[in-house]
């Protein structure tokens, strides 16, 4: 990294995925924060048996499953795993994971890595907190009201002010995140708008679902949501490839941005999403810790990890962008 001003977007870029950027380094994004994949086996489970009806929509036997931004992939090992149980004996899975760093040793041989998300999909693309990484300008209201570019340098994370936002970076910003006045700032989602509409359009068939902390036009945080997080702690946001960098989607325009690709799109939270797929953070009842205690143990231990995936104000508010492509609107498995 070197010690030179520039826009939040390009930075972030070369900080997250250039050589010895954040997202090449070995131990993967599980070394540094906690996604739903990682805190329990039953968000694989859910996402196996929405595979299942996305199938049974397509009304095939054979589904292709693509997971954009895999990490090391954790969520494609844990869907197949959890296929038997979730999903028609006989399905046949292909599975595919999007990712710029290496395979990792010991994966699955039946998941196909690649650089890339492939063409002509038929199942399901699946992008797990990928959208708040696709990195975007930052922009700050000055004291005259004009909306500026904000330049970061690259060594310790100082930021400035530079040119007014024009073009379509100053159209998006008055369509989907007007200035809440001086001082105010935001994060101009067109590339990640751009991002959605090119990976909906690899599916010639099925369902695409993206999962983020997420935010809409009535409820824009004035401040932007900018951070960074290393091992676990948020740090101050520093482009130079020493922790993530993230913010909140708009997730409302990346449903607009897909909407020509197949059917109107719909937003649901977290906690309605995993409910419609089964998963319920209900304690089991007192009457089975008396006839099967071990039962009552793993049933306790279940409602547990699912109250965590659908907890309000954390994991379950998360937001599932969901656009079917060449299939029935109606809903796979109750989502």
């Amino acid at each position: 990294m070197t010690d030179e001003w520039r826009g939040w977007q390009e930075a972030a870029e070369t900080a997250l995925y250039g050589d010895g950027g954040f997202y090449r380094s070995p131990e993967g994004p599980a070394g540094h924060f906690r996604t739903s994949v990682h805190a329990s086996p039953l968000f694989a489970a859910a996402v196996a048996r929405l595979l299942a009806g996305t199938a049974r929509e397509l009304g095939t036997d054979r589904v292709d499953l693509v997971d954009l931004g895999a990490g090391r992939g954790e969520l494609l090992t844990g869907v197949l795993a959890a296929l038997p149980g979730n999903a028609p004996a006989g399905l046949v899975v292909r599975a595919y994971a999007v990712e710029i760093a290496a395979r990792p040793p010991g994966l699955d041989p039946r998941i196909e890595w690649c650089a890339e998300p492939p063409q002509g999909v038929r199942g399901l693309l699946f992008a797990n907190e990928w959208l708040d990484n696709v990195p975007t300008p930052v922009a700050e209201t000055d004291a005259d009201g004009v909306d500026r570019y904000v330049l970061v340098r690259t060594a310790d994370g100082t930021e400035r002010l530079g040119a007014p936002v024009t073009g379509a970076d100053a159209e998006w910003l008055r369509r989907w995140w007007p200035s809440a006045g001086p001082g105010s700032r935001a994060e101009i989602g067109r590339p990640r708008d751009e991002a959605w509409a090119r990976v909906v359009a690899t599916l010639s068939e099925g369902l695409a679902v993206a999962v983020d902390y997420a935010h809409v036009r009535e409820a824009r945080p004035p401040f932007g949501t900018l951070t960074g997080f290393r091992a676990g702690r948020e740090v101050r946001p520093v482009p130079d490839g020493s922790c993530d960098l993230t913010s909140h989607v708009a997730l409302d325009a990346c449903a607009a941005a897909g909407a020509g690709c197949g059917t109107e799109p719909e937003v649901v939270d977290q906690r309605e999403a995993l409910r419609g797929l089964g998963v319920s953070g209900e304690r089991p009842s007192l009457a089975l810790a008396s006839t099967d205690p071990a039962a009552y143990v793993r049933a306790l231990a279940s409602a547990g990890e699912a109250a965590e995936l659908t907890a309000r104000g954390g994991l379950g508010n998360f937001g599932w962008l969901m656009q079917r492509v060449g299939a029935s609107p109606s809903s796979p498995s109750g989502v």
